[in-house]
Parts: structure tokens; sequence; C-alpha cells
């Protein structure tokens, strides 16, 4: 006795087949991400050292990620592209950071360029600052209040008082 199996079976077998592999493998592809303003290598070549000023630089580069703080004379560009697949981590891909300084006329004293290899890690402190008074559990806290209330201070303090 030999079994058939129904072509639309075969079918949906083999659809299967095909489409499984390739939606696992979407899956794992890795998703992309631009953060800030990453600048190409070839418009800040565009930038030269004591002939480009301010103008020409937003021209060319944009507005700056950030001013500095204590000397608006200097244009921080920064920007970061990052890669994630699944449920990972993101991945630093590329880095840079862009400075431009100025000088009091507006004309670009210095283009300095930074990548990952200038990066430090920042460790994190785990500690937290300490509070005056003392510490109430859960159950305090949704108790507190219980008790401290009575009718008799609620008539006296109305708002007639």
């Amino acid at each position: 006795m030999t079994i058939s199996i129904p072509s639309a079976f075969r079918a949906v077998a083999l659809l299967g087949a095909v489409l499984l592999p390739g939606l696992a493998a979407s899956g794992c592809t890795p998703i992309t991400a631009q953060r800030g303003n990453l600048t190409d290598p070839e418009r800040v070549a565009e930038l030269q050292p004591g002939q480009s000023r301010r103008d020409d630089v937003a021209a060319v580069l944009g507005t700056p990620t950030s001013v500095g703080t204590f000397d608006p004379s200097v244009w921080y560009y920064i920007g970061q592209k990052t890669e994630k697949t699944a449920f990972f981590q993101p991945e630093v891909v590329e880095r840079r950071v862009l400075i431009v300084r100025f000088d009091q006329a507006g004309v670009v004293r210095e283009i300095k360029k930074l990548d990952e290899t200038n990066g430090q890690d920042v460790e994190m402190v785990d500690r937290s600052t300490p509070t005056a008074g003392r510490e109430m559990t859960f159950l305090e806290q949704m108790l507190g209040n219980v008790g401290r209330f009575s009718a008799k201070d609620t008539k006296s303090k109305g708002p007639g008082h």
C-alpha cells in the first residue's frame, strides 16, 4: 500500500522550506542607526584654516551639535553610527567628533578630528547621595497617613478659620 501526499501539501512544505530560512536570516540583519552630525570627510576637506569663515563652516557642515560652554568660538560636530542585531546591545560602528576653533574675526583657526581611538571609557559610580531622615519601608509609606487626621482636626481648621 502506498501513501500519496497531496500536491497542495507538497507546495506548502516547499514554500515553508524556502521562506523559513529567509525569515530567520532577516531577523539577524543588523539595524543601523545614526545619531548626531556624522560629518563627511570630503566636506570637511573643503574647509581651510586661515581662509574659511564661520558662515562657510555652517554652510558646509550645518549647525554644530554643540558650541563651547565657556568659549563660544569653539564648535563641536558629534555623530556616531551604531548597529544592533536582534536583542544584543548596540555596537558603535563609527564615531566622529570634529572640533572647529575660530579666531576673534570668525576665521577658522584649527580643525581637529577625533574618532573612537580618542575616546575613553567612563566607569559609572554605583552610589547614591545620603539624605537626612530615615528610610521608610513600602508598607510604612502606604500606611503613613492613617490615623494622622481626625474629625476634630478638620472642624477647627476649615476654610473660614
